[in-house]
């Protein structure tokens, strides 16, 4: 899937709750460049819900972002998201069912699930760009526009991240 991407987010998440549950965690999102990948722009979400749950869970997620708007969307520095959502998680693994009321680009989403958390509730997420950890790790403002279309040389840290998506 990873050959025909436009783009990828990789993120982790944290999720608390009793009744009421918030989450939050940060990542990368990387885009297609005629170069190859671009380098890393930071992001962050956060978002509470209510409903029947309890309990508290790690998420690793990827999104596999298949169209340039999906990436435009990274790009413009926040996303917000309400809806639904059905998960289990259960040790070393679980899974998650979600319905969202945003406009949709072609997502796929994997993620893998750590913890004891069970329930179902109404939430509202949001992703933000980190200015301040982008700026940090360039070493000057950026925008994630910029890093995203490939403009900003990407940084020596990022050798690992590239050389696993060179082979995409």
């Amino acid at each position: 899937m990873l050959r025909d991407a436009k783009g990828a987010a990789i993120i982790t998440v944290i999720k608390a709750g009793f009744v009421f549950s918030g989450r939050g965690g940060s990542g990368v999102v990387v885009a297609r460049t005629g170069k190859g990948w671009s380098g890393p722009s930071a992001i962050g979400t956060g978002g509470a819900g209510f409903g029947l749950q309890i309990g508290a869970q790690q998420t690793e997620l990827v999104f596999v972002l298949n169209t340039h708007e999906a990436v435009r969307a990274f790009s413009l520095g926040g996303n917000v998201q309400f809806g639904g959502n059905m998960s289990l998680a259960a040790g070393p693994v679980g899974g998650a069912a979600e319905a969202g009321v945003t406009p949709v680009a072609a997502v796929y989403a994997y993620s893998r699930s750590h913890g004891l958390f069970g329930g179902i509730s109404l939430e509202g997420t949001v992703i933000e760009t980190r200015n301040e950890a982008n700026a940090n790790y360039y070493g000057r403002s950026v925008t994630p526009g910029e890093i995203l279309s490939g403009k900003v040389k990407v940084p020596a840290g990022a050798g690992k991240l590239q050389k696993a998506l060179a082979r995409y």
